[in-house]
């Protein structure tokens, strides 16, 4: 997961992602088009994607088309965004259940106090 978040913590390497989340299949040179930088320093950020697992590559005839690999997001999500979103969805299952019906609650106070 070290990696993950080296090659996540470059912005440039973001924008990459970004790119590739809206548009799979592009090759190094149209990953390039428009980029602050070189062709090669271009191919540099993406060999950080790709020892990271971000990004995959496919061979088509001549052409190494880049895409998009979401899996170790995801897991970051679970491990660091999910546990906070639980605490989250307790908290307004809670409120929603104190707005239905506020006697429900009377009753957990005196158990918590009586």
């Amino acid at each position: 997961m070290t990696d993950v978040f080296h090659a996540l913590a470059d912005p440039t390497r973001r924008d990459l992602l970004d790119r590739l989340f809206l548009k799979g299949g592009l090759t190094l040179s149209e990953l390039a088009e428009g980029a602050p930088m070189t062709r090669q320093g271009v191919a540099k950020h993406i060999a950080i994607l790709e020892a990271a697992n971000l990004v995959t590559a496919e061979w088509e005839g001549r052409n190494k088309r880049h895409f998009l690999n979401p899996v170790p997001l995801t897991g970051i999500v679970h491990r660091w965004v999910g546990k906070f979103e639980d605490a989250r969805l307790d908290a307004l299952a809670e409120f929603k259940t104190r707005l239905e019906d506020p006697t429900d609650m009377d009753k957990k106070d005196t158990k918590r106090h009586g």
